[in-house]
């Protein structure tokens, strides 16, 4: 089963935020914890983690701006 990797709100008035960098290749065995992108809005940049084991598959490009709730990748 594969999960979608989703840009997360990260603050109470964020609608979107820029793919700043990926910490980890296309097809890079991942698990619970490993960093996986940093995300940026207009008042924050945030680290996010893997929250299940499996193998990262990208579709996000990094330096673009994406709406809460897009899918930016899946881990299978």
């Amino acid at each position: 089963m594969s999960t979608e990797i989703r840009i997360p709100g990260l603050g109470a008035g964020m609608t979107e935020g820029t793919l700043v960098e990926w910490h980890k290749q296309d097809g890079a065995a991942v698990a619970p914890g490993d960093l996986l992108y940093t995300l940026e809005s207009e008042k924050t940049s945030q680290d996010i983690e893997a929250q299940e084991a499996g193998v990262l598959k990208r579709s996000g490009q990094e330096g673009e701006v994406y709406q809460v709730g897009d899918v930016i990748g899946v881990i299978e």
